[in-house]
């Protein structure tokens, strides 16, 4: 008897699933909506390959339909490339698409710069998507703008990449990461110890100024660093920055160290590269009106050469940092006009001792997340004691999202020297914690002479722009306005080159200015 009633069943499904009309799709009418009307890819290297943009395509009818064609304007010769309902291809015929519905192009693109007669270093690629044919024919604008670029990687014998020093083990083993000298004749390239700025440079794993030898970056001057990628100066080597003063948003005298993911996605995406490393030994590094957005760690500056400068900057900006925005231990620093802020752990950490003087900077930390500071200054470890001979911050500002952007950390078996002079400084001690450590302003007017120190949300405000956006001129209701002492050459001018006002200079990196509403 189960057995008939298994074989109704089964008759039954057959019999209801014969009465389904099969899908009837009718021929596209050209009435498709897109998500987009114009795909601009961003910009791309010479032959590294695009991100992957996405065009969403719509039915709003209530009919089934079939698009004839679906394709690149050049056709096999475009290139672009789509996917298209999961299939790869240039040209698509006979496109299915239901009532109501809406499907996926995925487009992508690489381009090699040399297949073009370009008078410039860069050019627009243009193409279109087109659907259908006749008065139904229907198109998405493609727009990629294509640079060509000197590149730096290492090289690569039966499989094993090129390798470049980065220190030793406590056993005394060479440690090495991938990466190769820079070469002063190389076959493209040229003179790489000369950073031009008719092109942008494309740095993988890292490149390395050897002992002896000086990189010279010129103004203009744009490099890129893939992922875990970065840029090492070793014991004897210099790094010279001679970036200047810009008249156009497009900071076309800048120099600019970033990422090399071009697209507006990713332009402040903290973490995409490694860093600017100064190894111990390295001297006599001299960074002018120089950007630095996006990497690991900013600046890793380690020792010194024995003066007050061995890194020096002016008008140096370091913002996204993953982890610290300018990392220094046992260096000696001499900064004016530097502007850090959004970092994973400290905008600047002056660890290990040394010897710093900053003059009209601003420090601050608006991470995402409330537990990091703007500032950290420490004098060593049980393991390791060096003396802090100086950490001095003149007319600068220190602010941020946490309630205490300012860390101190002394070991008292070594010197800790430390001064703030007409600062503005935040420090909401909200438990009370800090009330009597010396280290810190509420106990200690000492060391923090004629500062504003911010102690709670109702007082001394810096008046930025927008720090969440790495914005931090400040307004004209700011208490940093006219608090600092008035500064004779080179602090006649602001990080933008604006004159400061006599009887008194605005702190921080910035002129005042009036916001527009």
């Amino acid at each position: 008897m189960r057995h008939y009633y298994y074989v109704l069943v089964t008759l039954l499904l057959i019999a209801l699933s014969s009465c389904r009309n099969d899908f009837s799709f009718e021929p596209s009418t050209g009435n498709l909506e897109f998500s987009k009307d114009t795909i601009y890819l961003d910009t791309v290297f010479t032959n590294i390959g695009s991100s992957t943009y996405t065009l969403k395509v719509y039915n709003r009818s209530n009919k089934d339909i079939k698009i004839p064609s679906v394709r690149l304007g050049q056709g096999d010769a475009s290139k672009y490339r789509l996917m298209v309902d999961g299939i790869p291809g240039k040209v698509f015929n006979n496109v299915e698409l239901l009532a109501k519905d809406s499907m996926y192009i995925f487009v992508e693109t690489t381009i090699n710069y040399n297949d073009f007669s370009a008078p410039d270093a860069q050019y627009l690629y243009t193409d279109k998507i087109e659907f259908d044919y006749g008065t139904n024919y229907q198109k998405v604008d493609l727009v990629t703008l294509v640079k060509d670029a000197y590149f730096i990687y290492p090289g690569r014998t039966n499989g094993v990449y090129e390798q470049v020093e980065v220190g030793v083990d406590e056993n005394g083993n060479t440690l090495t990461t991938r990466g190769r000298n820079l070469n002063h004749s190389h076959p493209t390239n040229g003179d790489e110890f000369l950073w031009k700025k008719d092109k942008p440079y494309v740095i993988y794993g890292y490149a390395a100024v050897p002992s002896g030898e000086t990189l010279n970056v010129q103004a203009g001057a744009r490099i890129h660093f893939h992922a875990e990628s970065g840029l090492i100066v070793q014991q004897g080597a210099s790094l010279k920055v001679a970036g200047t003063k810009s008249v156009t948003e497009a900071l076309e005298n800048e120099v600019i160290f970033e990422g090399d993911r071009l697209e507006q996605d990713f332009s402040e995406v903290p973490g995409q590269w490694g860093t600017i490393w100064l190894r111990n030994g390295s001297t006599a590094h001299d960074l002018k009106n120089l950007t630095i957005k996006n990497a690991v760690v900013g600046i890793l500056t380690e020792g010194n050469d024995g003066t007050d400068e061995t890194l020096k900057l002016t008008n140096v900006q370091i913002y996204n940092s993953a982890n610290v925005g300018l990392l220094a231990r046992n260096a000696h620093i001499k900064g004016d006009n530097i502007v850090i802020n959004r970092a994973g752990q400290a905008a600047l950490a002056c660890t290990f001792g040394g010897k710093y003087l900053f003059r009209q900077s601003t420090f601050v930390n608006y991470w995402s997340r409330p537990n990091q500071v703007a500032v950290a200054i420490d004098n060593g470890s049980d393991q390791q004691l060096i003396p802090l001979e100086m950490a001095q911050f003149d007319n600068c500002i220190l602010f941020g999202s946490s309630n205490i952007p300012l860390s101190m950390t002394r070991n008292n078996s070594q010197a800790f020297n430390f001064r703030f002079n007409n600062c503005l400084i935040k420090f909401f001690d909200v438990a009370q914690q800090f009330s009597n450590n010396n280290l810190y302003p509420i106990a200690n007017t000492t060391d923090y002479s004629n500062c504003r120190i911010a102690v709670n949300s109702n007082s001394f405000k810096p008046d930025f722009k927008n720090p969440n956006k790495n914005q931090l001129i400040i307004g004209n209701n700011s208490d940093a306005k006219a608090f600092g002492t008035t500064m004779t050459n080179p602090f006649l001018e602001d990080i933008l080159g604006n004159v400061r006002p006599n009887g008194g200079s605005d702190l921080g990196a910035y002129n005042h200015v009036i916001f527009e509403n």
